[in-house]
């Protein structure tokens, strides 16, 4: 079975961090590109940093956390990370990991991120 599952969301002040994993099981991020993207209440989703395969795994970011979060992934353990740091109160949202390749898309449930001011 495909899965990808977030973990370490939560509650923090703002200025902390926090890393986010996401894990795949089912099929191994070799040639996906790589994401993640978030969804607060009442707005629509975006897309916060994302890892190109194809440009030589070069990271892209949305402009409002450029220079705060670092995506990265470990082929070895088939996982994925959000490094956030300087966290802001509007960064708080679902944060959801996704992997794609060709027309194929994979989705994690969510993890909450709570940023308190």
């Amino acid at each position: 079975e495909v899965q990808l599952v977030e973990s370490g969301g939560g509650l923090v002040h703002t200025g902390g961090s926090l890393r986010l994993s996401c894990e795949a099981s089912g099929f191994t991020f070799d040639d996906y590109a790589i994401g993640w993207f978030r969804q607060a209440p009442g707005k629509a989703r975006e897309g916060v940093a994302c890892l190109s395969v194809a440009d030589d795994n070069s990271a892209y970011y949305l402009d409002s956390v450029k220079g705060r979060f670092t995506i990265s992934r470990d082929a070895a353990k088939n996982m994925m990370y959000l490094q956030m740091n300087s966290l802001k109160p509007e960064d708080t949202a679902v944060y959801r990991c996704h992997a794609k390749l060709l027309r194929v898309d994979y989705w994690g449930q969510g993890t909450q991120v709570t940023v308190s001011s």
